[in-house]
């Protein structure tokens, strides 16, 4: 199952690096919670994510719920996928996730 949308890529500053996320609608991502799948630590769905022409796979997780919207889940966008793209933090992010189910 395919999902496509607009978001900022923003940062999460801990403790010995920074992480880079972008996080999928809750909208969308109330879809694919009510998906059956295979449940895998921390509420992680595996999917294969593509911005621009750089695809790679990963796993999205669980972020918050919003009550009458659905479940936000961020993605992890490593370095080598925010360098090939010229993605800087707050810059809007067009991405696809391909749900990767058993």
């Amino acid at each position: 199952m395919r999902f496509e949308f607009d978001a900022p890529l923003w940062r999460w500053e801990a403790r010995t690096a920074d992480w880079y996320f972008v996080t999928v609608p809750a909208e969308l991502g109330g879809d694919i919670a009510e998906l059956p799948r295979m449940r895998r630590g921390f509420g992680a769905v595996k999917v294969e994510a593509t911005i621009g022409v750089t695809r790679w796979r990963t796993s999205i997780f669980p972020q918050r719920e919003i009550p009458g919207v659905g479940q936000e889940y961020v993605l992890p966008v490593k370095k080598e996928v925010r360098v090939a793209e010229g993605l800087e933090p707050e810059a809007d992010v067009r991405v696809v996730i391909d749900l990767v189910l058993p």
